[in-house]
């Protein structure tokens, strides 16, 4: 398996720091919140956070930054994980396995798991409200904080997931395929690096950039996800095979075919690659980040 190319150490140590720790009667749910967020994840989108918040910051010769970064890229974690948390049950998409662990509500029941879940988006905001209210910088902490909503509700991750499962059993049309990838999971790539930037004190066309960016990278995630459904083993990917097909939902290989869906992920590759190249400061670290995500194997 491909490993990622970062020290993910200094990231996943912010992460687990912000968690709420293990105590009172309500210990059960908030055991299962922190599992659901320690159960393996790349952290793909805290590290795309901070690696843009630190492009943005340097570049302007900006100290301070990964302190103001810190909340934000964990609530960007919890949010990434509750939607995980969701999409496992049984009312959605029924699976039982994530990252090669059972799932949340697997081992504490449905009822369980939706609290954590709920717990997890709650606690994602309640950290990053009163980030806003700590920060040197409270305009781009805000900025953040409005990206982070924006990009997780109805016009972001939870509305692409609704049409998603609306359209469950129905063949369909390539622009609501579309439509569903670039807010389910594309929303919060863009979130990703969105965030970091404003918190980084990018102005409002940089932030469209790095929206720009950020869906290119969602698209072909995405896609590259269902060639794997098709193409990788369970044990590679860690969790069932050819779920879409069980429950019933279109995915670009089945809409397009193998060879066109592999030509697509290497055209919004392309176009991530080249936008990258209007970032300011060190993108090096970001190119790879990208390359990693549209040409993995897991």
């Amino acid at each position: 398996m491909q490993s990622l190319p970062y020290d993910k150490s200094e990231v996943e140590a912010l992460i687990r720091a912000s968690l709420p720790r293990e105590d009172g009667l309500q210990r059960t749910v908030i055991r299962a919140m922190r599992e659901a967020v320690e159960n393996g994840g790349k952290r793909i989108r805290p590290i795309l956070l901070f690696e843009s918040c630190k492009c943005f910051a340097e570049a302007r010769s900006e100290s301070g930054w990964k302190e103001e970064a810190a909340p934000f890229l964990a609530a960007l974690e919890m949010i990434h994980s509750f939607s995980l948390v969701h999409d496992d049950l049984p009312c959605m998409d029924n699976d039982i396995l994530r990252r090669g662990k059972p799932t949340t509500w697997y081992v504490y029941g449905e009822a369980m798991g939706t609290l954590a879940g709920d717990g997890l988006v709650l606690e994602a905001l309640t950290l990053a409200g009163k980030a806003v209210a700590a920060s040197k910088h409270p305009e781009r902490a805000a900025r953040a904080l409005a990206i982070l909503g924006e990009k997780s509700g109805v016009g972001g991750m939870l509305g692409g997931q609704s049409v998603d499962v609306e359209k469950t059993g129905e063949h369909l049309d390539a622009t609501t395929l579309d439509f569903i990838y670039r807010l389910k999971t594309g929303a919060l790539l863009e979130a990703a690096f969105m965030m970091g930037a404003a918190l980084g004190g990018a102005t409002e066309e940089e932030l469209r950039l790095a929206e720009q960016i950020g869906a290119a990278v969602g698209l072909a995630f995405q896609i590259r996800d269902d060639i794997l459904d098709e193409t990788a083993s369970e044990a590679e990917l860690g969790k069932p095979l050819h779920s879409d097909e069980k429950n019933q939902k279109t995915t670009y290989v089945s809409l397009y075919g193998l060879e066109s869906a592999k030509e697509a992920v290497r055209q919004q590759s392309e176009i991530a690659a080249q936008r990258l190249k209007d970032f300011p400061g060190d993108t090096k670290c970001l190119a790879a980040l990208i390359a990693y995500l549209t040409e993995r194997n897991f």
